[in-house]
């Protein structure tokens, strides 16, 4: 349905140096800004954390949204809650009770969302549908930016989506790795109602303009 989807920009390909700057670049049309915290453990890069969130929660209204590639994420909850994330996502993978992940992200005052890797079925998920704001559906191998997006996630968005829609539920489906203009389209036919992109946006020549087709894409709008 035109006017539902969002655009989530991914600032793991932005440059850092002038973060600020970036944001403001492309925040016109996006929606979220997504900010990947790796540990290093769960997944080999380290990247970002609680000092970025905190940066750059006072030049700008968007939503941060926190996904979180780390082992134990409910010990990073409260310090990114005070640093001013507003939204986060944990890896299903990570932790032994998603439903115990899940309450403690609420008890910290975020959002909540469960996100799985290409290799889970996607059946795992559904048990936390009602419990949660949104579903990450990785179509990559987490953790480095520029990849090739995986087809083989798109019939897994159908799945999710079908089972969201069976149950009357009003939450997100997202899309994370390897988005570009030409296959977010194809993302958004399935069912996926946010496109978290990096490289698709900060690496492009014309940043502000990709974010602004991405985004009508999501929205089902003729970019």
């Amino acid at each position: 349905m035109p006017g539902m989807g969002k655009l989530a920009a991914s600032i793991l390909s932005a440059d850092l140096a002038h973060l600020a700057d970036q944001v403001k670049l492309v925040e016109e049309h996006a929606d979220i800004i997504h900010i990947d915290i790796m540990d290093g453990h769960f997944v080999p890069p380290i990247a970002l954390g609680t000092v970025v969130v905190a940066s750059l929660r006072p030049y700008t209204d968007r939503t941060l949204h926190g996904h979180l590639m780390v082992e134990a994420p409910e010990s990073y909850f409260d310090e990114l809650a005070d640093a001013g994330l507003e939204v986060v996502s944990f890896h299903h993978e990570a932790v032994a009770d998603p439903g115990t992940t899940i309450d403690k992200a609420r008890a910290a005052g975020l959002g909540a969302g469960v996100t799985i890797n290409m290799q889970t079925p996607t059946d795992e998920v559904v048990p936390y549908l009602d419990r949660v704001d949104d579903v990450m559906l990785m179509s990559i191998d987490p953790g480095w930016s520029g990849q090739t997006l995986d087809p083989g996630v798109y019939p897994r968005i159908e799945q999710v989506r079908a089972e969201i829609d069976r149950r009357g539920l009003d939450i997100d489906v997202e899309i994370d790795g390897g988005v570009k203009v030409d296959n977010a389209r194809r993302a958004v036919d399935a069912g996926a109602t946010v496109l978290v992109s990096a490289s698709g946006v900060f690496q492009a020549a014309n940043p502000a303009e990709n974010a602004r087709v991405l985004r009508a894409i999501a929205n089902g709008e003729a970019a």
